[in-house]
């Protein structure tokens, strides 16, 4: 569980880190967006850095994997139930990183719509 919600998080981390410092009121939202837009190309598809973050997430779920096989031969279980478990532990993996990556991607993108940028503009008109 902890390695697949830690590949979740960081594969969006590009985009939860300043929309919940926006929230606490660490930024406002021109450098939220600017933090953001280091992550993203102009055209809005995603950049080098935010591909980065998605192959350290990728890295992390993996190590998780590695992680349980390593743990699960050294119990005497036989070789059978180690390959059921090691592919439901991969299943679990990716699955639940995925959906906390996709629902974080969702959040994000409606926190950012709704609240970040309005500040940002409303920013920009009192300089």
């Amino acid at each position: 569980m902890k390695f697949a919600s830690s590949a979740g998080i960081a594969g969006i981390l590009c985009c939860v880190a300043p929309a919940v410092l926006f929230m606490f009121g660490l930024m406002g939202g021109a450098y939220a967006i600017s933090f953001a837009d280091f992550f993203y190309n102009s055209d809005g598809s995603v950049g080098v850095g935010g591909w980065v973050l998605r192959g350290f997430a990728i890295a992390i779920g993996a190590f998780g994997i590695y992680r349980f096989r390593t743990k699960q031969n050294q119990c005497s279980i036989d070789s059978k139930r180690k390959k059921k478990n090691l592919i439901l532990v991969g299943i679990i993996i990716i699955v639940l990183g995925l959906v906390i990556f996709l629902s974080l991607e969702k959040w994000s993108s409606w926190y950012f719509d709704t609240y970040v940028v309005p500040a940002k503009q409303e920013e920009l008109n009192r300089s």
